[in-house]
């Protein structure tokens, strides 16, 4: 049952990684640096699907991850959330971080047991408290919602 389990899992998360990565793909070089809208939004989602494929969840945002936060009065119109790099980091290196991130997925689903499963993924101000089966759901979820709100941004050619 796990061994199937997994399988799925990895097939579905793999998709939505996909779907992510093609719709970087697609963004045209051009608008990479003048767009920044559509930078935000796959930076935070790569970014995030990292954090939530760390168990346990660092309890502040590593420097060893290329991301920081911003102060509140410095982010900028276009940005998503509160998510500032400390650069725009280009097509090729987000797409190299979002491979990275890709196999990490990958080795995080096949080295799942059930006890894995159910071991808390729990952030330290507590916002956040999950079975690493469900932080896996949130996660692939998180990947998808963002990979089509792209796809969107993409059809609509940055109007």
């Amino acid at each position: 049952m796990l061994i199937n389990l997994k399988k799925e899992l990895w097939q579905q998360f793999g998709a939505s990684i996909d779907m992510l990565n093609h719709a970087i793909a697609a963004w045209p070089d051009l608008y990479w640096y003048s767009e920044k809208r559509f930078f935000y939004m796959a930076y935070h989602t790569v970014v995030f699907l990292d954090y939530y494929l760390t168990l346990p969840p660092p309890a502040i945002f590593s420097s060893s991850l290329p991301f920081t936060f911003a102060e509140p009065e410095a982010i900028p119109p276009d940005a998503i959330d509160d998510l500032i790099p400390n650069e725009i980091y280009s097509k090729a290196e987000l797409q190299n971080y979002l491979q990275r991130c890709r196999l990490k997925c990958q080795q995080f689903i096949d080295g799942l047991t059930e006890e894995k499963l159910m071991a808390r993924w729990k952030e330290a101000d507590g916002q956040m408290d999950y079975s690493a089966f469900e932080i896996l759901l949130y996660n692939m979820r998180h990947v998808q919602h963002h990979a089509a709100q792209l796809n969107l941004l993409l059809r609509q050619g940055m109007n």
